[in-house]
């Protein structure tokens, strides 16, 4: 067949700057032939991008200060120009005044790049004034060059979104700069085939705008906080918009809109301005005259210093740090890269300004690209090079960055320490917002009392409705704008291992805590609350560079072909409400998928046992957590539970704790934003023991099945059903090993059973004894309160419940065993019983026949099933319930599904 090649074209490129010499590379890329390249002279004895590129390829190259001289064009330049014997002249990006015989002399003429739409935003300053008019769209037009300004017929435009918080920067980056260059080569290579059009612009809506000048971007007050948004971002890097503060001229940078409630701050009087503005720990709060607000986060002095807004008020230089030899050769690396780029300086000095000496913002993103590739991946943001542009200043940032001292201001805990358990123990009990303890915003506290003997171990806050709006506000702003939405998964990865490192290195503490808050023994704390928390953080920790999407083979749209792919994405804002049977636990359980999956999260602790999960708010900082990402919020379902499941701002719930609260969340959520819902609810797990199981074995794992952890365990095995030929002796020796069983302090590494949660619940499970008598169950042990002080039950068992009993049906959540018995070799009947339960989160079965145990672990109606064991949970092995036990799994790559979103992206080529 006949092969067909393109269309090319001799072309003369004139202009400047990285755009110029992207362009200057695709077309070249794309066959065409660049015979000559005309740019601006070298400055401070640095070359233009283009310039260097052409000049490393062969391309003729012309560095012209001028084109003309009193209007007429220069005889040599002309020349010159002629020489090349362009078809085409191309634009990308030029400062210079052409002369319209240049223009006009090649066959095709000359395309121009602008990046407004035109007729809309001729002149110089096109992007910048796109913000300042707060232009709902913004985009490029190429179009034929006349002797006009801007005014040449079009030849393709394209246009994007404008984001409320874009900048210069980011609609440049984002949009302009790489679609501009692709569309510079289209346009060629549609005037090379003979299919370009000329549209003449219209004149309806032309607008034009010249340079601005420093002089003319003061900030006028009197307006909307959107319209002064617009201004100070449309004037930001230069000439930067400013206001007049203390006799001084202020220059504002990197503003965003403030959406959620305006933080506590320190008045700032501003000149013009009716209300003053705030300095508050985020940056500089600004009012509109609409009542909204907007926040700037640097400012500008007249020196050229620039300053964090939030530091206004803070006194005096930062002490000069001494550095340390490892510092030093960081410092000596950072030196060769500033000589690179400033390649004109003859030798970097302390003095050195890095602006003053011909750096350009270009420069900034290739400095901090340099310096994580060369230094061992440290990670500095463009904002840190405009914080301190002398070399002296700017190794000092760094090595502050590298000690982690640039940290936002260090975290002040207030504890209550108590000595206990041979060590001192430190407790957290305030809210954990933004990366701050803080009392709650109407200074409301409450007891949190110690099961052993009922006394208060503190006083903690009690967390108001504006408590939860500002924590969903801090995770809002975390993930969207924060450092933790920009960071790559395997950091984020590497701060949860470290996290896990720190939950290790703190078990005794946190596992005497545990005992301290829900009565857990600590000896099962150590192994299991805590042990099982560092697990599932390693575990998902390890998930967070692994989590991938698909290609998918697609009908192609022919003659074209398509490319179709998958990207799990993480949701935003996760709030979590946990129970308080394994406090630390379920918050990992449920919180280390969520944060590995990249969301930000506001967890309520239970209202009983919030301690553990406010030391581990403390750990979160101490692992480089960013603020915001993680916020603990203690306080009561009612209130700051209900308000999590109705905020509008967050995108899914999980929720661990009984069926009726289950219920009720997904009510909330569906109505309020239709949020994304994980349930682990109730339980009335069987457990099926046959004639031919192993019964020592059988009796120990039974026993484990009912009282591990008091019965407080979701998956507990709420009802036995014993095969009738063991069923006797099955009861005694359980019996025999009850009586064996020690009670007591759960502090004391012999004892077996520990107090209940909580003195409601220990009310309602004797309760619950008392209901079980009157209905006709055998109560052959316990079912009475201990003697003593705290809220200690005794291990408890019931024979003869029968299907239409209260205890058959309702689940205990304590130290109970209810045994029924079924007819030998009846499993189909045993199974119907089983499954005659609205629950379905647990099931076992104890048999040494594998048959059996399949075709019952097959008929079983349960999320889980335990062979010849029980409570074998592991991180790996996705967790969750069926029926009214709730959906959605905790553990295991599941875990992960609830946590992410899955965007379908198809393009066509």
């Amino acid at each position: 067949g006949r092969v067909y090649f393109k269309n090319k074209l001799k072309l003369a490129l004139i202009g400047q700057s990285l755009f110029g010499q992207e362009v200057y590379s695709h077309l070249r890329k794309e066959g065409h032939r660049v015979v000559g390249v005309f740019t601006v002279p070298d400055k401070d004895g640095k070359a233009d991008p283009l310039a260097l590129a052409a000049e490393k390829d062969g391309t003729p190259v012309f560095k012209l200060p001028k084109w003309r001289v009193k209007g007429k064009t220069i005889k040599e330049v002309a020349e010159a120009y002629r020489s090349v014997g362009a078809e085409l002249n191309v634009l990308p990006f030029c400062t210079q005044f052409i002369p319209m015989d240049i223009i006009d002399s090649p066959k095709h003429g000359s395309i121009i790049y602008h990046p407004s739409i035109l007729p809309r935003h001729r002149g110089a300053s096109a992007i910048n004034w796109t913000l300042i008019m707060g232009d709902k769209k913004a985009g490029f037009s190429v179009f034929w060059a006349d002797d006009g300004l801007d005014t040449g017929p079009i030849l393709l435009q394209r246009s994007c979104d404008v984001e409320p918080n874009d900048t210069v920067d980011a609609l440049y980056n984002r949009f302009l700069f790489p679609e501009g260059i692709k569309a510079m080569v289209e346009a060629v290579q549609l005037i090379a085939d003979g299919k370009a059009p000329r549209i003449p612009q219209p004149e309806e809506g032309a607008t034009y705008e010249g340079i601005q000048k420093k002089e003319n971007a003061e900030i006028s007050w009197d307006q909307s906080a959107e319209v002064l948004h617009n201004w100070i971002r449309g004037h930001d890097k230069v000439p930067g918009a400013w206001t007049e503060i203390n006799g001084q001229m202020v220059t504002f940078y990197g503003s965003t809109l403030l959406n959620s409630s305006v933080p506590p701050g320190e008045p700032l009087e501003i000149k013009g301005a009716k209300k003053p503005g705030l300095v508050t720990k985020n940056g500089l709060v600004l009012f509109g005259n609409d009542g909204k607000a907007l926040m700037v986060r640097n400012l500008q002095f007249e020196d050229g210093k620039m300053i964090p807004a939030s530091q206004y008020f803070s006194t005096g230089e930062t002490s000069v740090v001494e550095l340390t030899a490892e510092e030093v050769k960081v410092a000596e690396t950072i030196k060769v890269i500033w000589a690179g780029i400033l390649s004109n300086v003859p030798i970097i000095e302390d003095s050195t300004d890095f602006f003053k000496s011909g750096a350009s913002s270009m420069d900034v993103a290739r400095l901090v690209e340099e310096i994580r590739q060369k230094c061992g991946g440290l990670q500095l943001q463009n904002e840190d090079v405009y914080m301190a542009t002398k070399f002296e200043d700017f190794i000092q940032k760094v090595v502050r960055k590298l000690r982690g001292e640039d940290q936002e201001v260090e975290l002040v805990v207030d504890y209550i320490s108590k000595e206990v358990n041979e060590m001192m123990v430190k407790m957290p009990y305030q809210c954990f917002i933004n990366g701050q303890f803080t009392d709650a915003d109407d200074g409301k506290t409450y007891d949190t009392i110690n099961p052993t003997d009922g006394s208060t171990i503190c006083k903690v806050s009690y967390a108001s409705l504006a408590d939860v709006d500002k924590a969903v506000a801090a995770a809002k702003d975390a993930f969207e704008n924060g450092e933790w939405g920009r960071m790559n998964a395997r950091e984020r990865g590497r701060l949860m291992y470290r996290l896990a490192d720190l939950l290790e290195e703190n078990q005794e503490e946190l596992a005497t805590i545990e005992a301290l808050d829900s009565g857990a023994v600590y000896t099962l704390a150590l192994k299991t609350h805590i042990g099982m928390s560092v697990q599932t953080f390693r575990y998902f920790a390890g998930w967070c560079d692994k989590i991938q999407g698909s290609t998918i083979p697609i009908n192609q749209a022919r003659p074209n072909r398509n490319l179709t792919f998958t990207k799990k994405e993480p949701l935003g804002v996760c709030a979590i409400i946990i129970p308080w049977n394994y406090p630390l636990m379920m918050l990992a359980w449920k919180s280390a998928a969520c944060l590995a999956a990249g969301n930000t999260l506001v967890l309520k602790p239970a209202q009983v046992t919030p301690l553990t999960a406010l030391k581990f708010a403390e750990l979160s900082v101490k692992a480089g957590f960013p603020k915001g990402v993680i916020n603990i919020i203690p306080g009561s379902g009612g209130i700051a539970g209900q308000r999590l499941s109705e905020h509008p701002d967050i995108r899914k719930l999980g929720f661990t704790g009984s069926t009726p609260i289950g219920k009720q969340i997904m009510k909330s959520c569906a109505v309020s934003n239709l949020k994304k819902v994980s349930l682990e609810l109730g339980g009335k797990s069987p457990l099926i023991i046959f004639n031919d199981c192993e019964l020592d074995k059988a009796v120990r794992m039974g026993m484990g099945a009912v009282f591990f952890n008091k019965g407080e365990n979701c998956i507990a095995a709420g009802r036995l059903f014993v095969e009738e030929s063991i069923h006797d002796e099955f009861v005694t020796r359980v019996v025999e090993e009850i009586k064996k069983m020690k009670i007591g302090d759960p502090l004391d590494r012999s004892t077996d059973h520990g107090p209940q949660n909580h003195k409601a619940h220990l009310e309602k499970l004797l309760q619950y004894c008392e209901t079980g008598v009157k209905e006709g169950a055998t109560l052959v042990y316990g079912g009475r309160q201990v003697q003593r002080p705290g809220f200690f039950m005794e291990p408890t068992v019931f024979t003869d419940v029968e299907d239409y009993m209260y205890l058959a049906k309702e689940e205990s959540f304590g130290p109970i065993m209810v045994i029924s018995k079924f007819q030998n070799g009846d499993i189909d009947g045993v199974l119907q019983r089983a499954n005659s339960t609205e629950y379905g989160l647990a099931s076992g079965v104890f048999t040494r026949d594998i048959n059996k145990a399949m075709y019952v672990s097959e008929k079983l109606e349960a999320g889980t099933v335990f062979i010849n064991t029980y409570n074998k949970t592991d991180v790996a092995a996705p967790f969750g319930g069926v029926k009214q036990s709730g959906f959605g799994k905790d553990l295991g790559e599941e875990a992960l599904n609830e946590y992410l979103k899955t965007k379908t992206v198809t393009l066509e080529y």
